[in-house]
């Protein structure tokens, strides 16, 4: 690293991660250039600001063409219009994305993710084995709206927050898709994104879902990839989990709820226990999604980035982090405070005020 580039590290006083800089190699692919400061609003290889729609269409936008130059990719273009509208609150019927964990910087985060991916898959097989055009497409469109089961409906829904359907919102989501596919002309493949976005989720066992043609199914895979790995190698993910995945968690009776039989159960104390079980998540739930269930396709990456995955040495770097903090409890260490991107007029201090009265309204009927 240069003299200038340290210089940017230790100006950044909250240990920036250190990833490469990936540029354009002409074919659509990239290559490592440099070593820099990564943002907290930007992507993996610190290129593209995943807190802003259009730096990511424009960036999905470049995959698409260098994959499929024949095509006009208009109706890709409309659906990160649609989803600005959707999570922003103004698409009628709907509020926008008040989730502080899942917010709009998540989904582009992921959606990049995703667009890299299947262009991965695209330069490394045959041409009877690619996805198309079409098919990418569909991908892309469910990689938007994975997280649309959490925006609430403004009609008929009293619920206060969205992570209040935490634990039934991949199904609000294929309910979305399913409406909102017919709605640009896609109906038909709708079907296809009903199912393959239950890989982001844990409503329905994978053996349940009805996917049989072979590329529909890799094409979940991706998408389930996508989605983990790209929240996981956010450059916040620690803090991010301490202080926003755990509210969520509160909100969605994840956290804390009463059972079948009226008994309080706390699942996790707090952020800083979820935190601690993050490691076992990871080698239990997520190491066999990636391998197993998944079958791998993070390894579709490593064609466009010299052989190595930036998004898995991201993640490897966090749980690394993570042990450091685990090994003497030193928590002030997590400090930074990245950027919250929800719709307008949603804050973080909304969502702590309803958790606060959750948690005091849980805790008064466990001491009664």
């Amino acid at each position: 690293i240069d003299r200038r580039q340290r210089q940017m590290c230790i100006r950044d006083r909250a240990s920036p991660t250190l990833l490469p800089t990936m540029k354009s190699d002409g074919e659509g692919g990239a290559r490592v250039i440099s070593l820099r400061a990564r943002r907290s609003d930007h992507d993996v290889t610190n290129t593209v600001q995943v807190s802003a729609w259009r730096a990511v269409w424009e960036a999905v936008h470049d995959i698409f063409v260098s994959l499929y130059p024949e095509g006009t990719h208009h109706v890709l273009r409309r659906a990160f219009q649609d989803f600005d509208r959707l999570f922003q609150g103004r698409m009628p019927g709907y509020l926008g994305c008040d989730t502080v964990y899942h917010d709009i910087q998540h989904t582009l985060d992921m959606t990049l993710a995703m667009a890299r991916l299947i262009q991965g898959h695209e330069l490394s097989k045959p041409a009877a084995e690619r996805l198309g055009p079409g098919r990418a497409t569909l991908g892309v469109i469910t990689a938007l709206f994975h997280d649309s089961g959490y925006i609430r409906h403004a009609a008929y829904e009293t619920e206060r927050n969205g992570a209040e359907f935490t634990k039934v919102h991949v199904e609000r989501s294929a309910q979305f898709l399913d409406k909102y596919l017919a709605s640009v002309g896609l109906a038909q493949a709708a079907k296809v994104a009903r199912q393959i976005v239950h890989y982001t989720g844990y409503e329905v066992r994978f053996d349940q879902i009805a996917v049989p043609r072979p590329r529909d199914r890799c094409l979940g895979h991706l998408l389930g990839t996508a989605d983990l790995m790209a929240q996981m190698a956010d450059r916040c993910y620690l803090e991010k989990c301490r202080d926003r995945l755990y509210p969520e968690f509160v909100l969605g009776g994840v956290a804390v709820f009463h059972d079948e039989q009226g008994q309080p159960v706390t699942r996790y104390r707090s952020g800083i226990d979820l935190l601690r079980r993050t490691l076992d998540f990871y080698e239990t739930v997520c190491t066999a999604r990636f391998e197993e269930d998944f079958g791998g396709v993070h390894r579709y990456m490593k064609p466009l980035f010299d052989g190595r995955n930036p998004y898995m040495i991201s993640l490897e770097k966090n749980l690394f982090y993570l042990r450091r903090v685990l090994r003497g409890e030193r928590w002030p260490l997590l400090r930074r405070s990245p950027p919250c991107v929800l719709a307008e007029g949603e804050s973080i201090d909304r969502t702590r005020a309803l958790v606060a009265e959750r948690l005091r309204e849980f805790r008064s009927t466990d001491a009664a």
